[in-house]
């Protein structure tokens, strides 16, 4: 198991914010909660699905493995975007969970997002996108945390690069991140890391974030194959009320009722 550095852990700030797999074990031990953000669009999907009433258990590998894990769990499985299908309709999509029939258990594997959930130490999890960050902000902060005590660890999940497991840090969930952060000071957090103070700024210097995040490399490939719709629906800001925390294996929405 990695152990990181003692100077990578960002000690002694409120809001830490760093990137990937490695980042989450450098940034979660120790951490009140830790924030997962992959914005297209794990945890877009995530919001979207606990939404509507199912249960999201993260899952690192799409292979022979997660089957046999949705079984025992008596779950749904979601499968690539690209081979979606009446038989199976779940996939890595929000737009496509939008589509699919309503299922009370769905296991979303990914290599970002969800493969930092599913392995992340720390305190409680949470899943945030740009349509939820101001409701996470707010439960965040009604448990008490984003201080120097209890303090809140967000990890962008960024994208491997083609071909490789290199991660590519990706704009669109360093905006996600930027928007977290922002509404958890705009609430009364304190003390955030150069990182995070980082983030929070990127995202209000952008002038037009839905557009930035559209037009970026990321936002670029999904369109490119097909996968607009994916886009449009994780760059709709502050659209839903969800806040997805990880319990028993799975996320399910924590919003106030």
């Amino acid at each position: 198991m990695y152990s990181a550095p003692e100077w990578s852990r960002q000690r002694g700030f409120g809001i830490s914010v760093e990137w990937g797999r490695t980042g989450a074990a450098a940034i979660g031990p120790g951490a009140a909660v830790v924030v997962v953000i992959d914005v297209l669009s794990f945890t877009t999907s995530v919001s979207v699905a606990t939404g509507a009433g199912t249960a999201v258990f993260p899952y690192r590998w799409r292979d022979a493995s997660a089957q046999e894990f949705a079984d025992r769990h008596g779950a749904a499985l979601a499968v690539g975007r690209r081979a979606a299908d009446r038989e199976r309709p779940w996939s890595l999509s929000p737009a496509a969970i939008r589509r699919a029939p309503f299922t009370e258990r769905l296991v979303l594997p990914s290599p970002n997002g969800s493969a930092i959930a599913a392995t992340v130490e720390g305190g409680a999890v949470v899943a945030a996108c740009l349509r939820n960050s101001r409701a996470v902000a707010d439960w965040l902060i009604a448990q008490g945390w984003g201080t120097t005590e209890q303090p809140i660890a967000i990890v962008a999940a960024g994208e491997q690069w083609p071909g490789s497991e290199a991660l590519r840090p990706a704009l669109e969930d360093w905006l996600g991140a930027g928007a977290l952060v922002a509404a958890l000071l705009d609430r009364g957090a304190t003390a955030p890391s150069p990182e995070a103070r980082s983030a929070a700024t990127t995202f209000a210097g952008t002038p037009d974030v839905p557009a930035s995040i559209a037009s970026s490399a990321s936002g670029y490939e999904l369109a490119s194959i097909g996968f607009a719709a994916d886009v449009a629906i994780a760059i709709d800001l502050d659209a839903d009320s969800t806040v997805p925390v990880l319990v028993d294996g799975a996320f399910t929405d924590h919003s106030p009722t």
